[in-house]
């Protein structure tokens, strides 16, 4: 199974923590590297059967240049606010005169010198609200201090399309992740991946995987993925290969932790069913996750944040790992990282010997490949390496029952979770117990695929079997008794 991994952005920046306020889109970041170093990666990478995906940007640059007087101007509703100045490396100001004269040095302003025009702005100030904000604004506005591109200007789009074609082509990687989608029209950001699709395809990479962040529910989400129906006749949105998997984030963890019934997810997964017309495709639109380098929706907190369990979050990423989706593991979840505050600061510790390390910690190395939950994680990621229909298969939330009798889908959340993959012929069975708890529950399983006196193993523990059995009603139903906060990846035995 081939592995990917995620770069942050490493073009040239200002002075940010997070990457994402681009200085230079052309050059590297030197505490990074070179542009050698990088390219070292991705092909030692490759060696390794790892694919490479670059986190980017397309609808905005670092805070580069003022408004006038250098003021914070707010979102302007009706027209644009006049531009002041170019900002140096140094926080002096260059005037576009002096700009177009020749007179910002590498590090200042914006480059390639194509951004280097105020019309290549919208100009329309920062966005007051992101709660309350109109699409215009949430489109138009400033993202903070980050400048707004006008990719509705086709020079600016033209420009962005060479910018990410260079970096394919000079640093032969994977695949891109786009930030901050949901502030982009949808017509350009079509333009542009159409664009990028054709040229990766061009040079033989036809498997090149664009995805988007986007933090929306469903229902918006269904206009970038699978058969992309847009919302009405006048907008074409863009053909995404997949989105990040927000409306999972959402209610995971509440799962995982007990604090919300398993409803939410069966209720979800059932809804793909009305939409897409190849249930088992909609795995291939979603990747997955629990934590991320900015945890909005749980307040700069990571999964562990208050948790003191290792084996809850080796369930959360379990469930990643044998449900619908292409898992992704931000990193620190393996190992056990638990950082929270009041900045985002608290979700971005280093793994390697930093001065911002986990634990409130400075110069002390984290990774280690003998901790319980990445120990935990490989187990399962091995299993579905070996399994297609954990990766490619149908989901279907199973009923449990306490006596073999009366089965239901549980309604408390202090339970055994239970679903089964469906590929072809082959059903496997996943079980989690949620609770501290040992529980001693029957699964129905689909007696057309598991017949009654089969034995089912347990590929996490091939030393476990369990016998399928049958009630007096004609339920098929295997009895799986769970450890707390366990589970178990049941297959019958051919």
């Amino acid at each position: 199974m081939a592995g990917c991994a995620r770069c942050l952005p490493r073009v040239r920046r200002s002075d940010s923590a997070h990457g994402y306020a681009i200085q230079d889109f052309l050059q590297i970041d030197p505490r990074f590297g070179t542009i050698e170093d990088l390219q070292e990666l991705t092909r030692e990478a490759h060696a390794r059967d790892i694919f490479v995906i670059l986190d980017i940007v397309i609808n905005h640059t670092g805070d580069n240049w003022g408004y006038v007087d250098d003021k914070a101007q707010p979102f302007h509703e009706t027209g644009q606010h006049d531009f002041g100045f170019w900002r140096t490396r140094d926080k002096q100001r260059v005037s576009f005169e002096d700009a177009a004269a020749g007179k910002l040095s590498p590090d200042d302003g914006v480059w390639p010198i194509e951004l280097q025009d105020p019309n290549a702005y919208k100009r329309r100030g920062y966005i007051r609200d992101f709660t309350s904000a109109q699409q215009e604004e949430k489109v138009s506005g400033d993202f903070f201090s980050l400048k707004d591109l006008d990719l509705r200007n086709p020079a600016v789009l033209d420009t962005m399309i060479r910018i990410y074609k260079y970096w394919i082509a000079v640093a032969d990687v994977d695949g891109f992740r786009i930030d901050t989608v949901g502030h982009t029209e949808p017509g350009p950001t079509s333009n542009f991946i159409n664009a990028i699709h054709e040229f990766a395809k061009s040079i033989g990479k036809d498997r090149f995987l664009i995805y988007a962040e986007i933090v929306e529910g469903d229902e918006p989400l269904k206009k970038y993925i699978g058969h992309n129906t847009p919302a009405d006749a006048h907008e074409e949105y863009p053909a995404f290969d997949a989105v990040l998997d927000f409306p999972l984030h959402f209610v995971l963890e509440e799962v995982i932790k007990e604090f919300s019934a398993p409803s939410v997810l069966r209720d979800r997964y059932e809804a793909f069913r009305n939409f897409y017309r190849d249930f088992g495709a909609a795995s291939q639109y979603f990747i997955t996750f629990v934590d991320n380098h900015d945890q909005i929706t749980r307040q700069y907190r990571r999964f562990m944040n208050g948790c003191d369990d290792p084996r809850q979050a080796i369930l959360a990423i379990g469930y990643l790992l044998t449900n619908m989706g292409i898992p992704c593991i931000y990193y620190g979840t393996e190992q056990g990282f638990d950082g929270g505050g009041d900045t985002d600061a608290y979700v971005r510790e280093t793994m390697f010997g930093g001065k911002w390390g986990a634990f409130d910690t400075t110069g002390v190395h984290f990774f280690n490949p003998n901790h319980p939950i990445y120990q935990g994680i490989a187990a399962i990621a091995k299993v579905r390496e070996a399994e297609p229909a954990l990766r490619y298969g149908r989901t279907y939330f199973r009923e449990i029952s306490g006596n073999g009798e009366d089965f239901g889908h549980p309604i408390d959340p202090h339970c055994t979770l239970a679903y089964a993959r469906v590929l072809d012929t082959t059903s496997i069975v996943v079980a989690m117990n949620l609770t501290a708890f040992e529980r001693d529950d029957r699964i129905l399983v689909d007696g057309n695929l598991n017949n009654p006196g089969a034995t089912m193993v347990d590929l996490l523990e091939p030393s476990k079997r369990y016998t399928i059995e049958a009630n007096g009603k004609g339920q098929v139903f295997v009895h799986v008794p769970l450890p707390g906060r366990t589970m178990a990846i049941l297959k019958k035995v051919e």
